[in-house]
């Protein structure tokens, strides 16, 4: 609210202070209502960090409300250098001695050279298909078989690549076969140092039934360059045979068209590197429980933590933090405390069988050790303690089910939040509306003070005109 500054000239006042004076006192209820605005702020704030930290506490919640989590394995390989290995849910526990003798290969095919990989080969179309090249014998010198037989794999669809003029080049071949997402054959081109040093050189995926055979028709450049049947014509020269990864399990024979064997052991995924011999163990996974009942304990605390700092108080500032005595902090606590202390059906019925307990501060610790007791001793009462089974809900399931209730649209925080904001929306409205009443009484206060000021002025204006008069009568007697 603007004030005239030449308020109080006429008169000799201190109209201006005056007004400044009755403006405050006028402004005191919007003082109040600001006041009131701040703290309701605050509120709402309030209850959004008590949601974030009940969030958190539900993410561990349903964590451990998925039974999957304690039915995990873990796959361990002595020789590592050999393979690695991972375990589903299903993975069978034990111990497996494995030798792998042989690790699957890709068959690599090449082409005769050329002098320029950028010059013309040819147009045309070029068909790939896979299967397994049997019988008869291989020439290690030329890479050719001679008396194979080729079978063709029913499962796998032949792939075309068309040679156009922008891929009449062994360049562009090279680019038009590594476009075809879906062959699986990738392309490059090796220098050898001869005289036509640039060999177009093919490898299938790994795996004997990833034979490759390749019609051409069009140019007959590109058919001589390309075409390759292992039981007839073969312009191409093999330098790598497509086979198997051959292995052992516990002395059973298994073959792998990929170096990644899965179930051999039921549930687990085996990843070769090299030929070699390594025991695989599997077991269950302990760790994974372990890290999150430790994760749960921790956003519990935590929570308890939010709700201490939320309604603390301060002596010496005589102020409380936004949520002292909020009934609905006071609701989510007990909800919660009495839901952790609510005894389970199953054959673990409540949370310290298993190392989780309520200390004096109202906090929980957890006992690692005797977690990993329990499991031993019984994993799926452990299941159904945190996951529930059949009928029964645990811990997890419950504790993830009451904070939905809580956070929820028409949950107790979200109906607290929903009152807050109908409140300050009601203040603004009050504000309003105050600043406009105050606004007009300064204004009126203003136009009272100016007529006063112009009173004033004209009746000293008056006064000086008489008091000249009188001197001036009595000068002349």
């Amino acid at each position: 609210m603007s004030l005239i500054s030449s308020l109080g000239v006429g008169s000799n006042l201190d109209l201006s202070g005056l007004l400044d004076k009755l403006a405050a006192a006028e402004s005191q209820p919007l003082v109040a209502l600001q006041k009131q605005q701040v703290s309701y702020t605050a509120k709402l704030s309030a209850y959004g960090t008590l949601q974030n930290a009940l969030s958190t506490f539900q993410a561990a919640a349903k964590k451990l409300a998925d039974a999957n989590l304690f039915k995990g394995a873990k796959a361990v390989s002595s020789a590592t250098d050999v393979l690695s290995a991972t375990a589903s849910a299903t993975g069978a526990v034990g111990n497996y001695a494995i030798d792998v003798a042989r690790l699957a290969q890709a068959q690599s095919l090449a082409a005769t050279g050329v002098a320029d990989a950028k010059a013309a080969v040819g147009l045309g179309s070029v068909t790939i298909d896979f299967g397994t090249i049997s019988g008869g014998t291989l020439d290690p010198m030329t890479g050719h078989y001679s008396g194979a037989a080729f079978s063709p794999d029913a499962s796998r669809t032949a792939q075309v690549i068309v040679v156009a003029s922008s891929d009449n080049s062994l360049e562009g071949l090279r680019d038009a076969i590594n476009k075809n997402s879906t062959l699986g054959v990738t392309a490059s081109i090796i220098n050898d140092g001869g005289t036509s040093p640039y060999r177009l050189v093919l490898n299938s995926p790994t795996g004997e039934t990833s034979s490759m055979r390749i019609a051409v028709t069009g140019d007959a450049s590109l058919q001589s360059l390309l075409s390759h049947d292992p039981s007839a014509a073969q312009n191409l020269q093999q330098t790598t045979a497509a086979a198997n990864a051959a292995l052992t399990v516990n002395g059973i024979a298994v073959m792998s068209s990929t170096n990644t064997v899965q179930d051999a052991v039921q549930g687990v995924t085996m990843t070769l590197a090299k030929t070699g011999t390594s025991t695989l163990t599997v077991s269950r996974d302990s760790a994974s429980v372990e890290t999150a009942v430790n994760a749960f304990v921790t956003a519990y605390n935590s929570l308890q933590s939010t709700a201490v700092q939320l309604t603390k108080y301060d002596q010496e500032k005589k102020a409380g933090a936004a949520l002292v005595g909020d009934s609905t902090l006071r609701t989510v606590q007990s909800g919660i405390r009495a839901a952790l202390n609510t005894p389970q059906a199953g054959e673990l019925r409540v949370l310290s069988q298993v190392g989780v307990t309520f200390q004096k501060d109202g906090t929980i610790a957890f006992d690692a050790a005797k977690l990993k007791t329990a499991l031993a001793a019984d994993r799926e009462a452990v299941v159904e303690l945190f996951a529930g089974t059949g009928g029964n809900t645990g811990y997890g399931t419950q504790v993830a089910a009451l904070v939905d209730a809580f956070v929820g649209t028409t949950g107790a925080i979200s109906n607290a939040k929903a009152g807050v904001n109908a409140t300050l929306k009601s203040l603004d409205t009050r504000y309003a509306a105050t600043e406009v009443s105050v606004e007009a009484k300064v204004a009126r206060y203003r136009a009272q003070f100016t007529q006063l000021d112009l009173l004033m002025s004209r009746m000293n204006s008056t006064t000086s005109y008489l008091t000249a008069q009188f001197d001036a009568m009595n000068a002349s007697k």
